[in-house]
């Protein structure tokens, strides 16, 4: 029997493709990499009996490669059900790259590849997909290939240079990376270009003349001026002064028209990320994530229309208008502009309510009934009037027939004062005439669903990245958003755009990446070459990179205005192991060191606390230690910080603190402190933290396993000694004599932490990545383990991770 391996792009989505294509007959287990599952079952595929088996993609996310371990090892046909748009065929090609190699060879021609296209995860829908299998398209897959490499080259040039630059120079940029994106940077240019025109807007003085008449006892109508305002007083108060000679209003023309307003397009995925940040403050970055959620649980996507309507007839909030529009038969939603890559985002089956899922589900949901519901219908009645030699008029609407309105009601026509009837020649006494002082007003600043309409327009983007360009701009602090989920330009990102303009106006106007997108387009459709617009497209920017390079002064003139140089910044910490004179501390993003009398600069662990070290040096350069710290609870360990940055051994790697480093007889280094591996990772090294007294522990120094001991003791020193059972360094404790938890009076004991019954009850782990079933809670006892041999720099024994590992963590973990 042959077997035919099937992909999607998500675990949920493979696991719902085979419940539906299996009818639930199906077993499932974890594949090879121990990630995605992998389904199988038996069925009919291109008229013969074949073996299924389903699984998802792993891996694409965070890397370009796929492990070397594949499900396709054996199998004779690979159906590919990777997202139908230009990134999912693209991923097909990946998939086929990893897969082939393994798979069987056909036989002659026989085609082995195929393709499923599909628009929601329903059983008519995969089913019809399954029947009508195509081929990966090449020319989109190149497409995205090209704008990876274009995107990956051109923003680590730029982002390499002026990162490397201006945190060179200058100390509180607050930002750890001065990124450029050829998507990224116009979408800040959109936010900045609206601040300047804020800045730069001065407001002017207008006047309006406003009207009232009355029409019934105590009750007055407001008619606007036809001439909407003029900007010179003197003119404004004669108008004022002719109108108030007349004590009447009279009525020039009355105008009735029946109008409508429209029902809304079906939704797209750009206009629910405008809605989503408008009318439910959310995020465009975050509205994708629920959305995709909602995708792959199948609550949202479908293209039966009745269908999707009889699944919302039990909701309490729209039942009454879906049981009306099933009953009278639904309007065939507006066409409006066709993607390509995905059908209309509408509600596929009912949902509950909870959080921001249910929000977006609900606006979903009533803007998919509001497109197959009819046209809002209103009365619109506009009344003329002339007071003097001046011309006014009122406008009123009553609705006809609500249509959609009723299950959009923020969209329904406002009640307005009623109008008098009247007919041409009827006089209305005049109430008041009155002059209104003004002024213009400057723009806001833009508004995510505004930004996003902006990038709509230009190019910029397409509808899953765009929310991942304003994402960026907003973490790398180059905008923050503000009420009404408006951005405002940081200085950081106001002085880049103007420094981009200075040099090279086209690096942040969206005109050139328009271009390229459709270039980018053109592959997909086959009618350009994809390594010719690659090559062009690079060699362009090429010219444009050494150009900026040479002309970076610019910038610069504007950054020495806004920022603070390195010398003027932070403030004195440790001493320089060159001049030994104090560096600073600088601790806006990215932390860092920096000696003004050396101009030598020295890059600190992220994400923590740095302070002086005990006045201690470095036996190797002479610089003073620091220490970092994760918080009270964390990790923390010394560090040297020209060691940090220029590795002293072959097996150190720049990034290391002395928990670390391998120096043979430094009090703070790896072959003094260290005790035994890590139960958890596979390279670490559990080693003390000198400094965590009364609460001692031990960490380890490659990932984030911690191990408490020995509360209260006195003193904890590791020994020279090691363990004759796991070859671990021995450990010596020193408790008072008030707080000792030793047996009998006794205050001093020396053993190993892992197997000396004595210390069994005074060893806890309390915090480990969860990576094993007996990590119950995130914290255990321990016991001993067996250790292999080896030797550590120094002449400590290395101790050596047993063969039985999961036995090994069983006995810690009694």
């Amino acid at each position: 029997m042959k077997t035919v391996l099937m992909v999607a792009e998500k675990p949920s989505l493979a696991q719902s493709i085979a419940k539906i294509l299996s009818r639930g007959n199906m077993s499932s287990h974890k594949g090879l990499n121990g990630a995605c599952s992998v389904h199988e079952y038996t069925g009919s595929f291109i008229g013969q009996s074949v073996h299924f088996k389903m699984t998802s993609v792993c891996g694409h996310v965070m890397t370009l490669d796929f492990i070397g371990i594949v499900e396709g090892r054996g199998c004779d046909y690979i159906v590919l059900w990777l997202d139908c748009d230009k990134e999912g065929e693209n991923i097909c090609f990946e998939v086929l790259d990893a897969v082939l190699p393994v798979m069987n060879k056909p036989r002659g021609t026989e085609k082995t590849v195929y393709r499923a296209k599909f628009s929601s995860i329903t059983d008519t829908d995969i089913c019809n997909a399954m029947n009508c299998l195509g081929e990966p398209n090449r020319n989109e897959a190149l497409s995205v290939d090209a704008r990876q490499e274009l995107d990956l080259r051109i923003g680590c040039a730029f982002t390499r240079f002026q990162t490397k630059y201006f945190q060179g120079k200058y100390g509180n940029l607050d930002s750890s990376l001065i990124s450029f994106g050829p998507c990224q940077t116009p979408t800040l240019g959109f936010c900045v270009e609206r601040h300047d025109k804020i800045q730069s807007f001065k407001p002017e003085t207008y006047w309006v003349l406003q009207a009232k008449v009355n029409h019934e006892k105590e009750s007055s109508l407001t008619l606007e001026w036809d001439r909407v305002r003029v900007f010179d007083r003197e003119i404004a108060q004669m108008f004022l002064n002719i109108t108030k000679m007349a004590r009447e209003a009279k009525v020039e023309s009355v105008s009735k028209k029946e109008k409508a307003k429209q029902r809304p397009l079906a939704l797209n995925t750009v206009e629910m990320l405008r809605v989503a940040s408008a009318a439910l403050g959310m995020g465009p970055q975050h509205a994708m994530q629920i959305a995709e959620r909602l995708y792959t649980q199948g609550y949202i996507k479908n293209f039966d229309l009745k269908e999707s309507l009889r699944q919302q007839t039990n909701n309490p909030y729209w039942a009454e208008t879906v049981k009306a529009l099933l009953s009278e038969g639904v309007n065939r939603p507006r066409k409006g502009h066709d993607a390509g890559d995905h059908p209309p985002i509408t509600p596929m089956r009912a949902a509950t309510e909870s959080g921001d899922g249910w929000r977006l589900y609900e606006y979903i949901t009533r803007h998919f009934i509001a497109t197959l519901c009819a046209d809002c219908k209103y009365l619109q009645t506009t009344i003329s009037f002339i007071i003097g030699p001046e011309h006014f008029t009122c406008v009123g609407k009553m609705v006809i027939s609500p249509g959609f309105t009723e299950i959009m009601p923020w969209q329904s026509i406002p009640l307005e004062e009623s109008l008098p009837d009247c007919e041409k020649g009827d006089v209305f006494p005049v109430s008041e005439v009155k002059l209104l002082e003004k002024q213009t007003h400057p723009p806001d600043y833009l508004t995510e669903a505004e930004l996003i309409t902006l990038m709509e327009k230009h190019g910029i983007g397409t509808d899953a990245s765009i929310p991942v360009h304003i994402n960026n701009i907003c973490q790398r602090n180059y905008v923050t958003v503000e009420s009404g989920r408006r951005l405002k330009p940081t200085n950081l990102g106001i002085v880049l755009v103007h420094g981009y303009y200075k040099i090279d106006a086209e690096l942040v106007l969206p005109t050139i990446r328009s271009a390229v997108e459709k270039q980018l387009n053109l592959i997909a459709q086959g009618k350009a070459n994809y390594q010719q617009v690659l090559e062009h497209t690079l060699d362009i920017f090429k010219r444009k990179f050494h150009y900026f390079v040479d002309s970076i002064a610019g910038m610069d003139e504007l950054m020495e205005v806004s920022f603070s140089p390195l010398a003027a910044t932070g403030k004195p910490l440790s001493r320089c192991g060159k001049c030994h004179r104090f560096m600073k501390y600088i601790q806006a993003k990215p932390s860092r060191l920096h000696c003004s009398h050396c101009d030598e600069t020295y890059s600190l662990p992220q994400n923590g606390t740095i302070k002086l070290y005990k006045e201690l040096r470095c036996p190797l350069d002479d610089f003073e230690l620091v220490l970092w710290s994760s918080g009270s609870r964390g990790k923390s360990y010394p560090l040297c910080p020209y060691c940090y940055n220029h590795p002293p051994f072959r097996d150190m790697k720049k990034g290391m603190g002395c928990n670390e480093c391998t120096h043979p007889t430094c009090q703070h280094s790896l072959s003094m402190l260290g005790i035994g591996q890590c139960v958890e990772c596979e390279n670490g090294v559990l080693v003390l933290d000198p400094t965590s007294g009364p609460k001692w522990k031990m960490a380890c120094n490659k990932c984030n396993v911690i191990v408490h001991f020995f509360e209260n003791a006195h003193k904890v020193r590791v020994s020279p000694e090691t363990c004759e059972s796991c070859d671990a360094a021995l450990v010596d404790v020193d408790f008072n004599k008030a707080k000792s938890p030793l047996p009998g009076d006794e205050t001093q004991h020396s053993g190993c932490v892992f197997c000396d019954p004595v210390f069994q009850d005074l060893v806890e782990l309390k915090h480990a990545a969860t990576r094993h079933p007996m990590h119950r809670g995130g914290q255990g006892k321990r016991q001993g383990r067996g250790r292999g041999k080896g030797r550590r720099p120094g002449g400590r024994p290395n101790p050596k991770r047993p063969k039985d590992k999961m036995a090994a963590l069983a006995a810690y973990f009694v």
